[in-house]
């Protein structure tokens, strides 16, 4: 491993698994695939390419695109050349997108589509980026297709400069640089080496329930570390990657592809869990008992058959004629679905588990590659409501305050530029300082309880983790999103967004239709719904934890209103200062 660079993989992959289907995309409503001769092929041409082009090692190659083999090929022939890949977020603001690009001093930039190239021509204006490649073709734009194909024309003359460079690349060397948002302040660089991945894709590689013979659908953005380092995962392991064209065509895409693995957020299996239970409720008679009767065991569910014989013989029965037609609709065949990013709520673990999809909830950041534990399908590898057991090459200590410190093969090297930023979080005997608070459970598994910086204290001298009670109040269907407020205030508080579909479901069994969301909150009806929800979990809350007042939202907050990070975080501070009239109206000040 200690020898292990990320352009590996593409020989080792060569070497132990021809495929027909290493990667595949949609184009045009077919399904395209790549076989693995094709990834080597295209990832090689582009490194000449690029080479032809005047790269050195150690300059900065930037990709801003959707899921889609070609990210790969791009990913492959930049890191080969012992260039930096610097993946982007698509969804990036235009500040933020002109500060990387003038803070990594990007060379090249690889763009999926002509909306990007648009929005990457006007914020490079100044700076000196040479040019602009386009996956898909656009007027007036260099296509990706013109590197491969300088690349074949140049392939004698680099292929040597190419072999000299890969060998003088050592796994200690930088080889990504990704840019965090963050929820203030500008974009930090994370400094990853060909080690901090590999090492963590190298010590997960029995912890997931593949191989060659799988496939994996992949939505999540590959800008983000976490599917990242599971891409990586699947080429290590053979498995075959398909991309989903879109968060939209998620559900047809796993009827067409039907996976065994794929990855999400707590966010989207809320989604799902969420059109369930609507299909549910819209059934009538015996069939809507038997779906609310398997639907109330799942939530009960314990691992390791805790619940009894009896429990899992009624188990055993939901799933035949209930919870066969919730696999089903993911393609039939997932054999696991990994779970990060945010806190997954431990009743729709259960919920899955119980239905034999097992939902791996793990817990990581950018700056650790990112998994620092995972929960696993190994025998007591499971325990719903933690982050599961340290990965094997990963040490935590709990700091005196709560905070979760960590070390291993996997912690960056820094961030990019601000060895200042660094200090803060690395300090003098090499523990990274994750500003998460949590706790171990039996000893083993890792339990996030909340977010140190998010922790606040009310004018009574008590101190309040909001995350833990926006999950608790997530749990109803009534309520999409909520955001705990009370900083310095008497009492706590919540801005409220609920959940507009499942209301309007309920407004219709009362012969009540509505013209638009702002008629929905202010109607009296949907303020006691809420209100009774809030009273339900405010009886499991410490008297100081409790809601005592809130206030109701329109609209969901977004990552393009700029109200939740790209791997949907809240934005506290922001969603605070646009709804400061609310908030003044909650405390009457």
């Amino acid at each position: 491993m200690e020898t292990f660079r990320l352009f590996d993989l593409l020989e080792r992959y060569s070497e132990k698994f021809d495929k027909s289907d290493a990667l595949a995309g949609k184009e045009n409503g077919n399904w395209v695939t790549y076989s693995t001769s094709d990834f080597v092929n295209y990832s090689n041409y582009i490194s000449y390419g690029l080479l032809e082009l005047g790269i050195q090692k150690g300059d900065k190659v930037a990709i801003i695109a959707n899921n889609r083999p070609e990210w790969n090929f791009a990913d492959m022939g930049i890191i080969q050349t012992g260039a930096i890949d610097v993946p982007i977020y698509p969804t990036i603001s235009d500040n933020d997108l002109k500060f990387i690009l003038n803070d990594a001093e990007i060379k090249y930039v690889f763009v999926s589509s002509e909306e990007l190239y648009l929005k990457v021509k006007k914020a490079s204006e100044g700076l000196n980026i040479n040019e602009i490649y386009c996956f898909n073709k656009v007027n007036n734009a260099k296509h990706w297709l013109e590197i491969v194909e300088l690349g074949k024309k140049n392939q004698a003359k680099h292929l040597e400069n190419l072999n000299k460079t890969k060998a003088s690349i050592n796994s200690d060397e930088l080889a990504s640089l990704l840019y965090t948002s963050g929820t203030t302040g500008n974009p930090k660089g994370v400094m990853l080496s060909h080690k901090n991945l590999a090492s963590n894709f190298i010590a997960a590689e029995k912890l997931a329930p593949v191989d060659h013979t799988c496939k994996a659908l992949s939505f999540l953005p590959l800008n983000h570390v976490y599917e990242r380092m599971l891409t990586y995962l699947y080429m290590y392991l053979g498995v075959s990657i398909y991309y989903a064209e879109s968060l939209e065509t998620i559900s047809a895409n796993l009827n067409e592809i039907k996976p065994d693995i794929f990855t999400a957020v707590p966010r989207l299996l809320e989604k799902v869990y969420d059109k369930i239970v609507a299909k549910g409720s819209d059934l009538t008679g015996i069939k809507k008992k038997l779906f609310f009767w398997a639907l109330n065991l799942g939530l009960k569910y314990e691992a390791y058959g805790k619940n009894g014989w009896w429990y899992e013989y009624q188990l055993k029965l939901a799933n035949k004629i209930i919870f066969s037609k919730w696999r089903e609709a993911l393609g039939g065949k997932v054999r696991v679905i990994v779970s990060g990013g945010a806190a997954l709520q431990p009743r729709l673990a259960r919920v899955f588990w119980s239905a034999q999809i097992p939902v791996l909830e793990g817990y990581g950041l950018t700056e650790t590659s990112p998994v620092i534990s995972v929960n696993t399908l190994e025998p007591e590898g499971l325990k719903f409501g933690t982050v599961g057991k340290l990965l094997k090459n990963v040490t935590i200590k709990i700091a005196e305050d709560g905070e979760i410190l960590v070390k291993g093969p996997n912690v960056m090297m820094g961030y990019y530029k601000r060895s200042d930023l660094t200090a803060e979080v690395i300090d003098s005997e090499g523990w990274f300082h994750t500003g998460d608070i949590g706790i171990f459970e039996q000893g083993k598994y890792l339990k996030i309880t909340d977010r140190k910086k998010e922790i606040f204290k009310t004018s009574g001298g008590k101190y309040i983790a909001p995350q833990s009670i926006e999950n608790k109040l997530k749990e109803s269907i009534f309520i999409e999103q909520v955001l705990v407020i009370g900083e310095n205030q008497k009492h706590a508080g919540a801005l409220i967004v609920p959940s507009f579909a499942n209301l309007t479901e309920w407004y219709k069994k009362q012969n009540i239709e509505f013209n638009n969301n702002e008629e929905i909150i202010k109607h009296e009806s949907t303020k006691k719904l809420i209100q009774d929800e809030i009273i339900k979990i405010n009886n499991s809350l410490a008297q100081y934890e409790t809601i005592k007042k809130f206030e109701l939202l329109s609209r969901e907050w977004s990552i393009e209103k700029g109200e939740m990070t790209p791997k949907l975080s809240l934005k506290r501070k922001v969603i605070t200062e646009a709804n400061k009239i609310l908030i003044d109206k909650i405390y009457n000040l």
